[in-house]
């Protein structure tokens, strides 16, 4: 049981956040001006956030049920680990801060921080899956599945033009079936690293699993909510 809810967490941040991650990674693209890049971002402002919680409950999980896996990650990728949480927080800090002055400067720097903290959080995600993966697959291959992945979300999100652009892979209608293709993919490289960890349980299990699995219905009812909130394509900017 242990090991089917680190699976559901884990899994679930891939596929959820690996979507705004992707979006970030494809914003010049995207979006040519500012109010372009603006409309592109609102596209994932109401998720963002919540689908780092899945995050937060994989490292939660990891260190409640699976102590000596989680010291064997974090001592064999420092780097990585290092490079992903300084990553997290500028793109997160593009995320918050791009909207709060109106210079052109200020919005183009944080622009940046936005690309280049995604970037740097698919590559380490590349790199600590490569790593699990014993070179089965490369920290670029990886970060470039986040990219495509951002885009079918993007085209499901956006309209006009940018949902044009984002369509780029999708052949102009095929937005839903390309995001399922490619949240298949990213399960199926989450799935692989999985089955070539060592897997073996603490001994806390008894008392956590319980308590996690009573949580879990909490969770993905607010994540339907918000989903569901936000069903609709974007109309214009956020609040971000």
């Amino acid at each position: 049981m242990e090991i089917f809810v680190l699976a559901f967490f884990a899994l679930g941040y891939l596929v959820l956040a690996g979507a705004d991650i992707g979006v970030g990674m494809v914003l010049p693209y995207l979006g040519r001006t500012a109010a372009e890049r603006r409309e592109v971002i609102a596209a994932i402002a109401p998720f963002f956030l919540g689908n780092e919680v899945w995050l937060v409950a994989t490292a939660g999980v990891l260190a409640g049920l699976f102590p000596e896996l989680e010291g064997e990650l974090l001592s064999g990728n420092y780097t990585a680990v290092v490079a992903l949480v300084l990553s997290w927080v500028v793109r997160d800090m593009g995320l918050w801060l791009r909207g709060r002055m109106p210079g052109p400067r200020w919005q183009t720097f944080w622009d940046g921080a936005i690309v280049a903290g995604s970037w740097g959080l698919a590559l380490s995600w590349g790199a600590l899956l490569s790593h699990v993966l014993v070179g089965m697959a490369s920290a670029l291959v990886v970060a470039v599945l986040f990219a495509t992945h951002g885009l079918a979300f993007a085209a499901l999100r956006l309209r006009g033009t940018l949902r044009e652009r984002a369509a780029l892979l999708s052949g102009g209608a095929g937005e839903a079936r390309t995001y399922l293709l490619t949240a298949a993919a990213l399960t199926a490289v989450g799935i692989l690293a999985g089955l070539r960890l060592p897997l073996e349980p603490g001994t806390s299990g008894p008392v956590l699993v319980p308590v996690i699995l009573t949580l879990i219905p909490l969770l993905v009812a607010a994540q339907g909510w918000v989903w569901w909130t936000f069903r609709h394509r974007v109309t214009g900017p956020s609040y971000l």
